[in-house]
């Protein structure tokens, strides 16, 4: 069974749930840690996602089917 990737929306939801966990403090120390690891794994991921969206939208096609850097 193939694991389909997640969508950023779903990913930065899974993240929002794991800082209010951690931040609500009602969470044994072990998990706490695996929870911090998971949700910086998951940071990671989704600043990569923004910073290649961010490359996409910074590039302009040009007549010919060219992308130039955009200078606005």
């Amino acid at each position: 069974m193939s694991k389909s990737k997640k969508t950023f929306e779903e990913n930065l939801a899974e993240l929002e749930t794991i800082v209010q966990r951690l931040e609500s403090g009602d969470i044994a120390l072990e998990e706490a840690l695996s929870e911090f690891q998971k949700g910086m794994m998951l940071s990671k991921e989704l600043q990569a996602t923004l910073a290649k969206a961010e490359e996409t939208l910074v590039k302009v096609m040009q007549e010919d089917g060219t992308e130039t850097e955009f200078h606005g």
